[in-house]
């Protein structure tokens, strides 16, 4: 009595998958110390907001974590001001 597995979804063919390696973001204040990061510049912050309006993720943003914290603190400390837009105005 033979035994039939189930074929797998990925199928019967072995692919060599090759790995990439990205280069690691560094974070612009850990780098440069002269940086500092303040609700009033909203020029510096503007770079780390999308166009809608959103906060852009450390991921993306290449910030660690301590600053990526200060920053999002200090963009929504700048929204509240008005001195950063919490969306962009769509016309429908």
């Amino acid at each position: 009595m033979a035994y039939n597995r189930p074929k797998s979804s990925y199928g019967d063919n072995k692919k060599k998958f090759r790995r990439t390696y990205h280069r690691r973001k560094v974070c612009k204040f850990c780098a440069d110390s002269s940086l500092v990061i303040d609700y009033k510049d909203y020029k510096t912050l503007r770079y780390f907001t999308t166009e809608r309006g959103k906060i852009t993720p450390c991921r993306i943003s290449g910030n660690c974590a301590k600053h990526q914290r200060m920053l999002s603190l200090a963009i929504k400390r700048a929204r509240n001001m008005a001195l950063l837009p919490f969306t962009t105005s769509l016309v429908r």
